[in-house]
């Protein structure tokens, strides 16, 4: 998948993967940031705070962008 958001420097491809990964029964997520956020009990978990994390990531960007001049 070929894509660009507004903070990368440059254009590059972004593979999807899986995103939640179990270890030793907890389950995490990776971030395209390189973060592992977890653990959380069950995969809808994790998966329901990807939604989380990726609306308070847009909600970061957007304070970022209103504070440009």
């Amino acid at each position: 998948m070929f894509g660009q958001r507004i903070i990368d420097p440059n254009p590059g491809t972004h593979y999807r993967s899986e995103r939640v990964s179990a270890v030793n029964g907890q389950y995490f997520f990776s971030t395209r940031e390189g973060t592992l956020e977890g653990p959380y009990f069950t995969r809808v978990d994790a998966e329901r705070e990807i939604a989380f994390y990726i609306r308070r990531m847009k909600q970061a960007n957007d304070i970022v962008e209103s504070r440009v001049y």
